[in-house]
């Protein structure tokens, strides 16, 4: 945080910049405003780095493109029916947009829309009070009609109008609201909480791909999880992620279980935690956190009350991969990213037989073959998996899992694990059985990686003997 004295500091070096400040004369020449919005005026008080450059002003679309086009190495108008220019002037790019006014009808998102005739009127229409500042550029001033130096200093979230109204305008409003909470640290106002809670609903008329969009952005903050526990405690998890708030499994006196929910919380935050030691330098990957905040999600359907007070969730693994795998593809989640989540969550619990007997150098290598390219994100997983409070168990888990780790570089180095092939390829396999392209081939091969599994490299002349052995015990009709 900064004080608001260097906040005002970064702002004016900003506005002297070569780039801002051509683009600030040449708007006065022509006589508009133009003014510095929303984020970058917001981060500039947060003391956090500002990356992009947002202006708006009360210049229209193709006045702004008159402006800027001498001035810009390079333009673009995607944006120029929601009345936003792009250019790149001296290196930096800028998004400028004329002053807005929509109109909603309350039935989409989609506005209609209306330019607005000042800034006051640009700024009333923000979704929240830290985002609808502005500093003018000519002459330099600094606008705050509501009060958001006020609540970023005090990192609290409200609107600059009626919650309701803005939230009904925009219902992904809302979930942006949690994403500031655990991308900025902020608080809601009570009465913003309250309202997301009344019009949790509206969510739907939100299509699946934006609701996706922030759900991402939430997940890759530093740490989501005040973010979560928004979206679970005003029910907007409910209609878009319902398989998250159901972790909130009632116990009763005669059984007793790990609260879920907040184990999974707990497993996220361990997970963020490793990846960062692990594989620093990286984007937040959302494999993992999608993997991390959903592995237990099947215990719910899974859930048996067994004699003596014990809890079972057995198979809630394969379920959990299953509910998972259905919901992300209704939130429009792409394909790779869908199979990846699924086979960590399938995975999860593969570990702890390790941990209670140790296991052949087969089962080591059936451990990275299943776990193929999430090897690394399923070490991650696990380890993020004990939360137990039992010191000595912690121990012992964080040792066995040392040791596994240790068995797979082993076994890697001494067989190049990684590739795991058999140690006879299709051609070979044909020649060798003097057979064509087809069934058969496919099933001498996955005996032959079987054999790779169970016996690690046995090299190219005992693996055709194997080969031609496995070929004389198969059925006639397989054969002919």
């Amino acid at each position: 945080m900064e004080s608001a004295a260097e906040a005002l500091k970064t702002l004016h070096a900003i506005a002297l910049s070569a780039p801002v400040a051509r683009l600030a004369a040449a708007f006065d020449a022509s006589g508009h405003e133009l003014a510095l919005v929303g984020g970058p005026v917001r981060d500039a008080f947060l003391g956090r780095t500002i990356n992009d450059l947002d202006f708006t002003t009360s210049a229209r679309p193709d006045e702004i493109l008159k402006i800027v086009t001498p001035l810009a190495d390079a333009h673009w108008e995607t944006g120029r029916e929601f009345g936003t220019i792009g250019a790149r002037v001296e290196g930096e790019e800028v998004e400028i947009t004329t002053y807005r006014a929509d109109l909603y009808d309350g039935v989409t998102r989609k506005p209609v829309i209306t330019f607005g005739e000042s800034l006051e009127d640009d700024l009333v229409r923000r979704d929240f009070t830290v985002n609808a500042m502005a500093l003018v550029l000519t002459p330099l001033r600094l606008v705050d009609p509501f009060g958001g130096i006020d609540d970023v200093m005090a990192r609290r979230l409200r609107t600059p109008r009626d919650a309701t109204t803005c939230f009904r305008e925009d219902p992904l409003r809302m979930m942006r609201g949690a994403r500031f909470v655990a991308q900025l640290g902020f608080e809601l106002d009570e009465e913003i909480e309250w309202v997301m809670s009344e019009l949790r609903d509206d969510l739907t008329r939100i299509s699946a791909e934006r609701v996706r969009d922030e759900l991402i952005k939430l997940l890759s903050a530093d740490d989501p999880v005040p973010g979560i526990s928004v979206l679970v405690r005003t029910g907007l998890a409910d209609v878009f992620l319902p398989e998250l708030p159901a972790l909130q499994l009632e116990t009763d006196e005669h059984h007793h279980h790990k609260d879920v929910y907040e184990h999974s919380l707990t497993v996220l935050n361990q997970a963020i935690e490793w990846e960062r030691r692990r594989i620093p330098e990286t984007a937040p990957n959302l494999v993992l956190r999608l993997a991390a905040i959903l592995h237990d999600i099947g215990k719910p359907t899974t859930r048996r009350f067994e004699a003596g007070g014990a809890v079972s969730f057995y198979h809630h693994d394969v379920v959990g991969a299953k509910l998972a795998k259905k919901r992300l593809r209704e939130l429009r989640f792409d394909n790779d990213t869908i199979a990846a989540v699924a086979e960590l969550i399938e995975l999860h619990l593969r570990f702890f037989g390790y941990s209670e007997g140790s296991w052949t150098d087969s089962a080591v290598r059936r451990y990275v073959r299943d776990a193929g390219a999430q090897l690394e994100l399923l070490h991650i997983l696990t380890r993020a998996d004990v939360t137990t409070r039992n010191k000595r168990k912690a121990e012992r888990l964080s040792f066995a899992y040392d040791d596994l780790e240790d068995r797979i570089a082993q076994l890697a180095a001494r067989e190049e694990l990684a590739a795991m092939r058999p140690d006879l390829d299709g051609e070979a396999i044909m020649r060798i059985l003097g057979v064509k392209p087809g069934p058969i081939v496919g099933r001498a091969y996955k005996f032959l990686l079987e054999t790779r599994l169970d016996r690690g490299p046995v090299g190219e002349e005992h693996a055709a003997e194997l080969l031609l052995t496995w070929w004389r015990e198969q059925p006639d009709f397989v054969r002919e």
